[in-house]
């Protein structure tokens, strides 16, 4: 036995899926209800953030090899700005944006590192946030995406393997590359080597005739400078002593540029862990030449802007 039903045909809903929803970083098309970018895994909620407000937020890249420190960088980063609202005033975008300043905390709070960030676009964390440095001035929006240091040497080696990473790099207005202090310390040129791709990957980027990376501002950090004294002292010097190839490199490429030294743990140590195997892990946190790098970045990137008008 059946009974006869009315059931309300709400095709108005139909409607929303025939308007097209462009991604913020790639600019394809996708249906209005999608949680990351059919295109490039990018996240859709930077596309509805941004057509929600009349200035559309600036992009900046945070780049370097494998387990050179980019996610610690960039979570100690966020939480030191989160906390100075004197210096710059920040504000989280999205509840997603505070994803990599929660874990990277939690993670130097255990007397661990963050876990190694996943090679898959859709898997990492993105920040979206808004910066403003004093009242009177109009406040700056920011996106900053902890990118995998394996995803970018294989965009790097082997282009438009990573289509999220392409996509990204030629909107950035700027970028901070990360390189060992460590490792050039003991010689080891591999680091200087990547470092020069990035860079030669990042000029050749732009091929449509507009201003590209040779104008834009790039900040050179040497990470993990806390266990390296000459690096902290002269990171400029310590440049042009340990990689001559990336100082050249970089004066005859970029026309604003300047190299930084930073730190995290003001101590380390080996742990012996069942799991792991052999781990590296700090023994206390003491940031130093965190927040240094961005805020030049900063002032570069609104200078730029002002030009613009």
């Amino acid at each position: 036995m059946s009974r006869d039903m009315i059931v309300p045909l709400e095709s108005y809903r139909l409607a929303r899926y025939v308007v097209p929803i462009p991604c913020y970083v790639c600019e394809e098309d996708n249906i209005f209800d999608a949680e990351y970018c059919r295109h490039c895994l990018a996240p859709m909620a930077l596309a509805h953030q941004a057509a929600s407000q009349k200035v559309q937020p600036r992009m900046v890249a945070a780049v370097g090899a494998t387990a050179v420190g980019k996610t610690v960088f960039l979570g100690m980063l966020i939480d030191m700005l989160s906390r100075q609202p004197e210096r710059v005033q920040l504000m989280a975008r999205g509840a997603f944006s505070i994803t990599l300043q929660q874990s990277t905390m939690s993670a130097l709070a255990r007397c661990q590192f963050p876990q190694k960030t996943p090679n898959e676009p859709d898997r990492w964390n993105w920040v979206h946030c808004q910066l403003r440095r004093s009242r009177r001035e109009a406040p700056l929006d920011l996106i900053v995406p902890d990118m995998a240091g394996e995803a970018i040497f294989e965009e790097v080696e082997h282009p438009r393997s990573y289509r999220v990473i392409s996509a990204y790099l030629k909107k950035c207005a700027g970028a901070m590359i990360l390189v060992d202090a460590v490792g050039l310390q003991e010689a080891s040129s591999d680091h200087e080597y990547f470092a020069m791709k990035l860079i030669s990957y990042l000029v050749e980027l732009n091929e449509d005739g507009k201003p590209g990376w040779s104008r834009r501002p790039v900040a050179l950090i040497f990470t993990k400078a806390d266990q390296c004294e000459e690096c902290l002292a002269d990171p400029g010097a310590f440049a042009k002593s340990h990689a001559s190839r990336l100082w050249q490199l970089c004066q005859e490429r970029f026309a604003f540029h300047r190299f930084f030294a930073s730190g995290v743990a003001g101590a380390c140590a080996w742990r012996q862990t069942r799991r792991d195997g052999r781990v590296h892990v700090p023994l206390r946190v003491e940031p130093v030449g965190i927040v240094e790098p961005f805020l030049w970045l900063l002032e570069r990137i609104e200078a730029h802007r002002s030009r613009s008008k």
